[in-house]
């Protein structure tokens, strides 16, 4: 991305230096608590849960994921305080990052009376978020302790609500929404927010994860089946989150395609589109190919190829989402203001034609991927068949 070529599009700000790090690592603290902890929930516990006896690999397993959110914690913490300082930098005139990093200047932000015209004050609002946040954080830190690794299951399904508040709170709006669509924006903007670093987020763990596969046994393979079968569901979902909402976003701040190539938001929107579509065609390719073989493995009670699919062959593709993923994380700092308002489109006004339609996409998008679960699994019992 030319960031000459952004700054100079009209009406077009580019983000101060600061605001690119500290919402990129932001982005990344919420991937590594929210996306971890809904892994674990959804994929990795009952994987675990439906093993017959704790092997070795589980064993080893949980004690990584273990050690894996307890960093999560860290992170999420110390990106939570750079986001803050950064938010008081914006709203207080006159102050630089350096000095918003300041706790009494943080503190005078967050206890602010509520502006003319809003219902609650927005430092109150950030106030309850970074303490659902802290609480959260020392949730996940815990799991440092061995006491609390003996208890990783509770442990992780606290800080799962607890890390999803942290987001959620935080597009609470300050001033009460006038019409239907001041009041959907944030929950399309929330929902896009978390179902992009769970699915993120969910990568990097598993492929972390799956980087220790020198210290699992012979039969890791059939736990790791189980895993990758599972989060390819979750990702399913998370994919059609993230479609969903960001059509209803880019409907909102792009009036025509045009305005993709010719403002700031809209190049910096069309590359995330681009990493974007990358990264499903690499699940794709997982769905579509790996997965069958997987499965036909299975069928086939055969352990052999199934360390190498699952540990190698796998994980290398998921490596690539991932760089993909972590590259849409540092544009989203650069999705800033709106190609409508650097256009002088006007604003896009929702009526009954656009939600019917929206109705419909979100059934068409049920139904392909349910479509294509079950495509995965015919074809995977297909292989089984024809090497049987």
């Amino acid at each position: 991305m030319n960031h000459a070529y952004l700054a100079a599009s009209a009406g077009y700000a580019m983000p101060p230096l600061y605001r690119i790090l500290t919402k990129s690592g932001y982005f990344l603290g919420l991937s590594g608590a929210i996306g971890a902890t809904v892994t674990y929930a959804a994929a990795i516990r009952p994987a675990l849960r439906s093993s017959a006896t704790e092997t070795h690999d589980a064993t080893a397993l949980r004690r990584r994921t273990a050690t894996y959110l307890a960093w999560s914690g860290v992170v999420l913490l110390v990106a939570g305080y750079f986001q803050l300082a950064a938010r008081v930098a914006r709203a207080t005139k006159g102050t630089a990052f350096g000095d918003a990093l300041a706790p009494g200047k943080i503190w005078d932000y967050l206890h602010a009376p509520a502006a003319k015209g809003t219902w609650v004050a927005q430092g109150t609002i950030y106030l309850v978020q970074n303490a659902v946040l802290i609480l959260a954080s020392a949730a996940l830190i815990a799991l440092f302790l061995p006491q609390a690794r003996r208890h990783v299951d509770a442990v992780a399904l606290t800080a799962l609500p607890l890390s999803l508040m942290a987001t959620l709170i935080a597009g609470i709006p300050a001033v009460k929404p006038k019409d239907t669509d001041k009041a959907l924006d944030p929950i399309f903007d929330q929902m896009h927010i978390v179902s992009g670093v769970v699915w993120v987020g969910g990568l990097v763990l598993l492929a972390v994860l799956a980087g220790a596969r020198r210290h699992l046994g012979e039969n890791a393979g059939v736990l790791w089946a189980d895993l990758w079968r599972r989060f390819s569901l979750v990702a399913l979902v998370c994919v059609g989150a993230v479609l969903i909402s960001g059509l209803w976003l880019s409907w909102k701040h792009v009036g025509s395609l045009g305005q993709l190539r010719t403002t700031g938001y809209g190049l910096a929107l069309l590359l995330k589109i681009l990493l974007v579509l990358a990264m499903m065609a690499a699940g794709g390719f997982n769905q579509f190919w790996l997965m069958p073989r997987i499965t036909r493995a299975r069928r086939a009670d055969s352990t052999t190829p199934l360390p190498h699919l699952t540990l190698r062959h796998f994980p290398k593709v998921v490596w690539a989402e991932v760089a993909l993923g972590v590259a849409v994380l540092g544009v989203m700092p650069f999705i800033a203001g709106s190609a409508r308002t650097e256009a002088g489109s006007p604003p896009a006004v929702s009526n009954g034609s656009i939600f019917t339609a929206g109705a419909a996409l979100v059934l068409t998008l049920a139904a392909s991927f349910w479509i294509t679960a079950r495509v995965s699994d015919t074809l995977g019992r297909r292989e089984a068949t024809a090497h049987s």
